[in-house]
């Protein structure tokens, strides 16, 4: 390159490092400022510092979520009851830190919590301790008027009216002060007061009162900030930043005294049952050991007789291999997911900047090539480079968002999940997910997917990642069916109002199943592709998990023609009452 067009290339390069910096300033000069406000006196969340600056771990918080989400923000402590006001008010955006309730989501919306809290009772160690809910009752109780202990008071002891203070210094010194019976403080703040003040004199109940989500708040409607707040949050934990902020402001308080009576209490309380168990499952062992041992000398002496039980013992030798194949590979999917989202989340993150780095140097770019001619870009001429590169982001970006979204699909697929939580799913986004996660499957067997999704389905009541592995389990069999690319496979969601059951529908235009193998097709280890590596428990194990949702698993099928896979689930019953 000669010496002039490096000048002008430098030079380029420059000024597009430098437009995006102009621009960006630019843009923040159009951007309304966010006003977040926060509690003076509620430490280590949010306070002043003796120089009356806003510290804590909320405030940091806000302000590495408006770094990452390139807003500008005030931040505004005062009084809590006041910033409650300023919020109805309009006179601030959001609250950083509000404990939830459900009465509270009548004024305001919640992000996702980004704490707990604890809230506990507070007593004088000189005076009576009031240790339960119920002992309030009656009781001169110390609260921060707006708090989230004001509104418990207010629903569990109405007739119990409490002492309002303006913060929880305030209420901890009143109480230290001989005055009342007990105050209700958050436990971390309160120890954190207690502390600075040296408050001697007061302790809270070891056991906490309750637990609380503790996070933003917006007033009722405002979406689209708390959805910026919300994207922040889980940028900040993609990025490891969320878990420094935590572990700096929440993650150790004190340095806590070893209590060793306490450790001998809690260790017998956990060894004895655990020696216990031990004792049983050595036993058991034992006894087992000994019936295999004379059921073993008992076959030695009847081969012949009894070639059958020895197929099912090999059998149940199978099962126990490919069960500990299944765990170790649901093992692997989520360890290799954690490594892979770490670098896409950084692909993510960096490649808008990057293209709108180039975005931003197009128009010198351009200059350069009208005045100077074609130039190199990398390995290749800009002429050509110009056209390519906005679609080699777009590509690159596209490409990390379908990476991330099948690792989180693999993520949920692979979890170990207890069958008994049942919670009200969605069967069109589980299977929805369940087609991405075997999206390559489906584009090796067949051209020609259909999906119908059924609009308005009622939810079902059951284990989103147990139900998705039937669905998977059911399209696999359907990919594994079709002999050619150029046969069909269906898939349809209903609604059956005369059951009021939720149906899907798999069906493909394979081979076909023979009429007399109909009936075995859940029976375990029974599948006519052994040859190929079939195990014949995916059928099995997903009639089991249909069962288990009180829900039915049908086949109908005519060699030839293809198969129809029908599941049915009972719809979730507030679902059907809405309607």
């Amino acid at each position: 390159m000669s010496l002039p067009r490096m000048t002008s290339f430098w030079l380029a390069l420059l000024l597009c490092c430098s437009g995006p910096v102009a621009s960006a300033l630019a843009e923040d000069e159009a951007l309304p400022v966010v006003v977040v406000g926060g509690d003076t006196s509620y430490p280590p969340y949010e306070y002043l510092d003796e120089k009356g600056a806003p510290i804590g771990f909320n405030v940091e918080l806000s302000r590495a979520v408006a770094r990452v989400m390139g807003m500008e923000i005030e931040i505004r402590l005062g009084p809590w009851g006041e910033m409650r006001r300023a919020l109805a008010a309009g006179e601030v955006d959001i609250l950083q830190g509000m404990a939830y309730s459900r009465e509270r989501t009548k004024e305001v919306d919640f992000s996702v919590p980004h704490a707990v809290v604890h809230q506990s009772i507070w007593n004088r160690q000189s005076s009576s301790p009031v240790t339960r809910v119920e002992d309030l009752a009656g009781k001169q109780v110390i609260v921060m008027r707006g708090s989230i202990m004001h509104d418990f008071m207010l629903r569990k002891h109405p007739d119990t009216p409490p002492v309002l203070t303006g913060s929880l210094a305030e209420s901890l010194r009143m109480l230290a002060s001989g005055k009342y019976d007990c105050a209700l403080v958050a436990k971390l703040p309160g120890q954190y007061l207690v502390d600075k003040f040296g408050l001697n004199n007061v302790a809270p109940v070891a056991k906490p009162l309750i637990a609380q989500d503790y996070g933003y708040a917006v007033r009722k409607g405002n979406r689209q900030l708390l959805a910026k707040f919300n994207e922040g949050l889980a940028i900040l934990r993609q990025t490891g930043e969320y878990e420094r902020i935590y572990r700096k402001w929440l993650g150790v308080f004190e340095p806590v005294a070893f209590d060793w009576k306490r450790f001998a209490r809690y260790f017998a309380l956990l060894v004895t049952p655990l020696l216990l168990v031990i004792g049983i499952v050595v036993l058991w062992s034992r006894t087992l050991k000994k019936e295999v041992a004379l059921r073993t000398a008992e076959l030695e002496r009847e081969v012949a007789g009894h070639r059958r039980t020895m197929d099912e013992l090999k059998v149940r030798q199978r099962q126990l291999i490919q069960a500990d194949k299944m765990t170790s590979l649901g093992i692997l999917v989520s360890g290799v997911a954690h490594e892979i989202n770490n670098p896409t989340g950084l692909l993510l993150l960096n490649l808008p900047h990057l293209q709108r780095a180039y975005d931003d140097s197009r128009e010198i770019l351009e200059e350069h090539f009208q005045r100077h001619g074609d130039f190199k870009l990398g390995w290749l001429h800009y002429s050509r480079m110009r056209n390519e590169i906005p679609q080699m982001f777009r590509e690159m970006h596209e490409g990390a968002r379908r990476i991330k979204r099948i690792v989180e699909d693999l993520k949920d697929f692979a979890r170990q999940e207890d069958s008994e939580r049942m919670l009200p799913v969605d069967l069109n986004e589980i299977v929805a997910t369940s087609l991405r996660l075997v999206d390559n499957s489906i584009r090796k067997a067949t051209n020609h997917l259909q999906v119908e999704f059924a609009a308005d389905l009622p939810r079902v009541r059951g284990n989103h990642q147990r139900i998705e592995q039937v669905i998977v389990n059911l399209v696999l069999n359907a990919c594994q069916a079709l002999p050619d690319p150029d046969r069909r496979i269906r898939l349809e969601t209903s609604f059956r109002a005369e059951s009021d059951n939720v149906q899907l529908i798999v069906e493909d235009q394979g081979e076909g199943i023979a009429e007399e193998h109909l009936q075995h097709l859940t029976d375990p280890f029974f599948t006519t592709r052994r040859d190929s590596g079939g195990t014949g428990l995916g059928l099995s194990i997903s009639a089991g998990i249909v069962r288990e949702h009180g829900g039915s698993l049908e086949f109908q099928s005519s060699p030839g023609l293809g198969t129809r896979a029908i599941l049915s689930l009972p719809a979730y019953r507030e679902d059907l009452r809405e309607q």
